[in-house]
């Protein structure tokens, strides 16, 4: 009997804050269900919103890193244009409720991949309209097309 009490003892602090953790992960916002104000824009499809990166689904933007960069832009043009695309969505955001009206989950880089509105404007198809931004398909996070070719333009 001694033995079963002193497991109890020893065992239910850990059941309170299991049960407390529990709690808190189920009570999270779902990202989805929020609106946010502030957006940073790192390049033309990717950024934070109010600390949260992302990064926009299905789309890409022009590179705005430096030529020697991994990752970066092939040719100065396209750094040009990458400033561009990034300069329209600063504008096309800014001082308006943005809010992800689809999750697909994390990338690689553990951005959330996501389509967003801007004052209930869909902000990829903004882009691609004005000429930022092409379509870039991907299904499952496997690309469905080639990567455009932004030096090519």
């Amino acid at each position: 009997m001694k033995h079963t009490l002193l497991t109890f003892a020893l065992i239910t602090p850990f059941l309170f804050v299991s049960c407390a953790l529990a709690e808190d992960s189920t009570s999270a916002k779902d990202p989805s269900s929020l609106s946010f104000k502030s957006i940073y824009w790192s390049d033309g499809d990717s950024g934070r919103l109010d600390g949260l990166k992302f990064r926009l689904a299905n789309i890409d933007a022009p590179e705005t890193g430096s030529l020697k960069q991994r990752g970066g832009a092939k040719c100065e043009a396209e750094r040009e244009i990458g400033y561009e695309a990034k300069a329209f969505l600063v504008e096309f955001t800014r001082g308006k409720e943005i809010k992800i009206v689809r999750d697909y989950g994390e990338d690689r880089y553990d951005r959330l991949v996501v389509d967003l509105t801007a004052n209930d404007v869909d902000v990829a198809k903004a882009g691609i309209d004005a000429g930022q931004l092409l379509a870039w398909p991907h299904k499952k996070g496997r690309a469905l097309a080639p990567k455009p070719d932004w030096c090519a333009r």
